[in-house]
């Protein structure tokens, strides 16, 4: 963070400070909210939750080198009290923004988010400095604290941005407001909380709502081939950039095609010129993720070899999020398991398929959470899907949704041993232990409250040290 006094920060949040003895001391380390993290110079914020009280660490981590405490009442040592420790944060994030004057970018999507951010990240740090959100961390906590970490130094900020209601959205881009705003997609993720698609795209076109004027810089980029997203130019006074495969896309894609390991390759189209793009990620979802990538930073004065450049060396910075790794005995492991949904499940068993053509594959699936009304329909669907794609073997893991998956299949036309319900992760590993063969590929994937990671996790520790159980 820029270094700013105890007292700056005390005016900037509205608190109170208590046990200062010097208000002029500066805070010129990370602000954290956990406490492991605290580093000479921080801040540390604590917070009240379920399980445990940050006001307990207080003592403990102005020992290891925090400055103070922003608390919500006083513990003792150096502290900012105010009355909520939240919008507290908040504030000080918002103040941080404005005073660095960064360039924002913001994004929002079903499906995608983090996947996209990640690779926005690693194109435009090689232009400037760039500061980004780590893995997921993209609600009312996780997106100030990643605000917070710019410095002078930063050119460029990316904020993922999560949703779970109308007004979410609002809500963070009133604390970090964005120049360059992003909707991937409007799908099914968290259609159980919102009520509808159409809720989903209210809630999520508040990001372009947001956004300055043309002539202010503001600009809106949305995807051309998702008519909900399409339909939110009306709701922005920014410039609209249209990304996708469709013809009339700004930044769009053509001759798209899967190498033999299953990464995307196309030619990559901008106003200014195209160049062409082999990913080393996998899976042809990740060419509207490019796009979208490619998109913010022509708009931020990339030129188009840069940007082509710059995906196709771009990798995978989040864990479980189609992580490949070839065990020593040859099977492929695919670890996808920190989140699911309906068009995240069907663009994994996708890129299974184009991974495996002429080997054995099997997709170990769990529960997409959220789903409301449509889960059924909806984990009934992804079974089917799996046997139209030829996937040799299905493991549905887990309770009802997970026997949905399975009825899917059979009602296909998979029968026999070609898929199979077991009850949890324990089972998973078990029959994938006695099964597997040089050469399969497994791809591990559900919903993140399911823990099937801990599947990919066993699977690829026997096949470097011998037997592991999930947990």
């Amino acid at each position: 963070m820029i270094a700013l006094s105890l007292a700056e920060i005390a005016a900037v949040v509205g608190g109170q400070t208590y046990d200062i003895p010097d208000p002029s001391a500066e805070v010129t380390g990370p602000v954290v909210r956990d406490s492991r993290e605290v580093e000479p110079g921080s801040l540390f914020v604590a917070f009240v939750g379920e399980r445990v009280d940050g006001h307990d660490y207080a003592a403990a981590v102005v020992e290891a080198g925090a400055v103070a405490v922003l608390a919500s009442r006083p513990v003792g040592v150096p502290a900012i009290v105010v009355d909520d420790v939240q919008a507290a944060l908040g504030a000080l994030a918002r103040h941080v923004v404005h005073t660095l004057g960064t360039t924002l970018v913001a994004l929002t999507g079903s499906a995608g988010k983090t996947s996209t951010k990640d690779l926005i990240a690693q194109v435009l740090r090689r232009k400037a400095p760039t500061v980004f959100t780590p893995g997921s961390l993209n609600n009312e906590i996780g997106l100030p604290l990643t605000a917070l970490s710019a410095t002078e130094e930063t050119r460029f900020l990316v904020l993922e941005m999560g949703a779970r209601g109308i007004g979410h959205i609002r809500y963070l881009t009133d604390l970090t407001p964005p120049k360059v705003g992003l909707v991937l997609n409007v799908g099914t993720a968290h259609i159980g909380e919102f009520g509808g698609r159409e809720q989903i795209a209210q809630a999520k076109g508040e990001l372009v709502e947001s956004l300055p004027p043309a002539s202010d810089g503001g600009v809106a980029i949305l995807n051309a081939d998702d008519p909900l997203v399409r339909a939110m130019a009306s709701r922005t006074k920014a410039k609209v950039v249209l990304f996708g495969e469709s013809g009339e896309a700004d930044v769009r894609a053509e001759n798209v095609r899967l190498t033999d390991s299953g990464q995307p390759s196309f030619s990559l189209h901008t106003p200014s010129g195209c160049s062409d793009v082999t990913m080393r990620l996998y899976g042809e979802h990740h060419v509207s993720n490019a796009l979208a990538a490619a998109a913010v930073a022509h708009e931020l004065g990339m030129s188009v070899t840069e940007i082509a450049t710059a995906l196709s060396e771009a990798g995978s910075l989040s864990r479980w999020r189609m992580e490949v790794t070839e065990r020593p005995d040859g099977v492929t492991i695919v670890n996808d398991a920190y989140n699911a949904n309906p068009e995240s499940m069907r663009a994994a068993l996708r890129a299974l398929a184009a991974m495996g053509k002429g080997r054995r594959t099997w997709a170990v699936l769990g529960k997409m959470a959220e789903l409301g009304d449509e889960a059924l329909a909806e984990h009934d669907a992804v079974g089917r899907l799996a046997v139209r794609l030829n996937v040799s073997k299905l493991v549905a893991v887990g309770g009802r949704e997970a026997a949905w998956l399975q009825l899917g299949a059979y009602n296909e036309g998979s029968w026999g041993e070609e898929s199979v319900h077991v009850s949890d992760a324990q089972a998973a590993v078990d029959l994938l232990r006695s099964e597997l063969r040089p050469g399969d590929v497994v791809l591990v994937k559900a919903s993140r409250s399911v823990g099937l990671e801990s599947v990919a996790q066993a699977l690829l520790a026997t096949g470097a040290e011998g037997e592991v159980s999930a947990r």
